[in-house]
């Protein structure tokens, strides 16, 4: 699938965004061929600085090498204090979208509108106990919305319990203020949060240990067996 139909506007599917930082980092590049061949149009990349959050489990050469091995589109969610520092950067690379913290972003709409004037999708990040009227002045910048459900910075963590009822009330928010905009849910997963993710209304999942890293299957069974939990998500969607 072209990069553009993977980052469009509205999500007409529920796309899978495997997390590099839970790959075997180092065959990854294999890891990727695998992925390619599940159907994974999209990847996820956590830069972080060890400041905003206490950890760096890659960095920005990593993502240059890997940009001419793959067509998959790249999207960045920045974990980190320099917000435009990092935004140049990956611009320069060549990604597709690029997601930053609203806590840590000191001029919220003139990052967004950096990002935009590169040519990429522009998303808010939001923490766990971070409320959505946070996103309520910058939502004409925005392209998707990223929604923490764990706190950030570690993989393998327990989902924080309100960060389903806040996916499903983004969802209502942003219909509320008529912004059409994906949502990207991050933390946790997992095969059985999956169905109730997509049916409150996720359309990005960030797959990690706990779904397409799961070290029970193949990158291609866990792939499968995601979009099997995805399909069992948009059907309780429906029924709303």
């Amino acid at each position: 699938m072209p990069v553009e139909s993977a980052v469009s506007s509205r999500l007409p599917s529920v796309h899978i965004a495997p997390s590099v930082m839970c790959a075997d980092l180092c065959n990854l590049e294999s890891d990727i061929r695998e992925l390619e061949t599940a159907g994974i149009d999209m990847l996820h990349f956590d830069l972080m600085d060890a400041h905003f959050v206490p950890n760096m489990p890659i960095g920005l050469a990593l993502i240059q090498q890997l940009r001419p091995k793959t067509d998959c589109a790249f999207d960045i969610h920045l974990m980190v204090e320099n917000n435009d520092f990092f935004v140049d950067a990956v611009a320069e690379i060549g990604v597709q979208q690029i997601a930053v913290h609203v806590e840590s972003a000191t001029h919220l709409d003139r990052t967004l509108s950096l990002i935009q004037a590169h040519g990429i999708k522009a998303g808010a990040a939001l923490n766990p106990a971070t409320p959505l009227s946070a996103l309520g002045y910058v939502l004409e910048r925005l392209d998707f919305v990223l929604i923490m459900t764990v706190n950030p910075g570690f993989a393998g963590q327990k989902l924080v319990p309100s960060t389903l009822r806040k996916i499903a009330e983004c969802r209502a928010f942003l219909s509320e203020h008529g912004a059409d905009l994906p949502i990207e849910v991050d933390g946790n997963v997992s095969f059985e949060n999956i169905p109730k993710m997509v049916s409150a209304g996720a359309d990005i999942l960030v797959g990690g240990t706990s779904s397409v890293f799961q070290k029970s299957g193949s990158r291609l069974e866990n792939v499968q067996r995601a979009q099997k939990a995805i399909k069992l998500g948009l059907a309780g969607r429906e029924s709303f």
